[in-house]
């Protein structure tokens, strides 16, 4: 077994804690024999248990009191000897008893820890990831509404005002026309909302023809929209979602003469 992914999958403080299934418990061992380098980081590693068991020795918990009682009677038994049940609690028993509890619960501690470490460094690549993103967006935005700042601001362009007549009286819109750049920006801000079916389009009246601008979207500031030369009057009217390929002349709203 590679000796990074031991070391990277905590495979080491597993093995102190018995966490590993055979298979690869058999393998880490293999691992530990043949590599000094990792035998010197699992000596390490257990001497750190060690140490942590002797600063802080605790009672152990009744489960493992009783499981070394067992043991050691079964052992005194095979070799003859009277039973500890018998005879004046044994010091060292308890000594024993807290370094086992506390190096298990002290690996416990140390493996959570890792985990848990590993659980923030996740959580913190996705904000960050997340911060980027956002802060992308914002550069976007950002670099688009002073584009269009600098076009309406051009000196050559004509700002014409397209006031709501009575079917939508609170509307009012800007267009910003340059007839040498030929381009055509509508602030759409000052529109009255619409319902989910119907949306704002723009048409160039040309020798008495309504020729389509575009659509007017409904989330945005300005709306770059299509230049129609040798325009009378621009116009807009209120269609169906998606815009139409005519204009509803009774649901004009507003109208500015060129």
């Amino acid at each position: 077994m590679d000796k990074k992914k031991i070391l990277e999958d905590g495979l080491l403080e597993q093995y102190l804690l018995g966490e590993l299934d055979d298979k690869t418990l058999q393998m880490v061992e293999i691992a530990i024999a043949g590599d000094s380098d990792l035998r010197a980081h699992f000596d390490l590693l257990e001497a750190d248990f060690e140490r942590i068991a002797f600063e802080n020795a605790v009672d152990p918990p009744l489960s493992v009191r009783q499981g070394l009682e067992t043991q050691v009677s079964e052992m005194n038994e095979e070799k003859h000897l009277r039973s500890l049940s018998n005879s004046r609690p044994n010091t060292s028993f308890w000594f024993a008893a807290s370094i086992a509890a506390l190096m298990a619960f002290g690996a416990a501690w140390i493996y959570n820890q890792w985990r848990a470490s590993e659980e923030n460094l996740k959580t913190l690549e996705t904000q960050t990831a997340a911060l980027q993103e956002r802060l992308s967006k914002l550069e976007e935005n950002y670099e688009e509404t002073n584009n269009r700042y600098q076009q309406i601001n051009n000196p050559n362009v004509v700002p014409l005002v397209l006031v709501g007549n009575s079917k939508s009286p609170s509307s009012r819109a800007t267009a910003y026309v340059n007839h040498q750049t030929k381009e055509v920006i509508l602030n759409t801000k000052g529109l009255s909302a619409l319902d989910e079916e119907h949306t704002y389009q723009m048409w160039a009246d040309v020798a008495g023809e309504m020729i389509n601008m575009g659509v007017l979207s409904n989330n945005r500031d300005y709306v770059l929209l299509r230049y129609i030369e040798d325009a009378e009057s621009l116009n807009i009217t209120i269609e169906p979602v998606g815009g139409n390929d005519h204009p509803t002349v009774e649901n004009l709203i507003s109208n500015v003469v060129l």
